[in-house]
């Protein structure tokens, strides 16, 4: 069955203005044929999109809220999607999950068939 699988939050903290990176590793299907997108969810609050990236890197979309600070790579030789998280800030506080989807790219969270079970990520000051 497919699975995505999250990690890098580190279930830690990291400081205001430091760096992370997030790693998802996909299994159980054709990896380089599903556009992939990084969501995230605060307590309290609805999930929400983050950052999204094609089925072969080429063309990646952000939140307005992390343009510019956050990057989305992909690696299809090793199934794995990145999000490069820099100039945190406490509002970046969240479980960010990681969520594949057949075909074009979608904000959508209902449009994405399979998720990753989410890391934690505390930005602390």
């Amino acid at each position: 069955q497919v699975q995505l699988v999250e990690s890098g939050g580190g279930g830690g903290s990291v400081q205001a203005g430091g760096s992370l990176r997030l790693s998802c590793a996909a299994s159980g299907l054709t990896f380089s044929s599903y556009y992939m997108g990084w969501f995230r969810q605060a307590p309290g609050k609805e999930r929400e999109f983050v950052a999204g990236i094609s089925w072969d890197g080429g063309s990646t979309y952000y939140a307005d809220s992390v343009k510019g600070r956050f990057t989305a790579s992909r690696s299809n030789a090793e199934n794995t999607v990145y999000l490069q998280m820099n100039s945190l800030k406490l509002e970046d506080t969240a479980v960010y999950y990681c969520a594949a989807r057949r075909s074009r790219g979608s904000r959508i969270m209902a449009e994405y068939a399979y998720w990753g079970q989410g890391t934690q990520v505390t930005v602390s000051s």
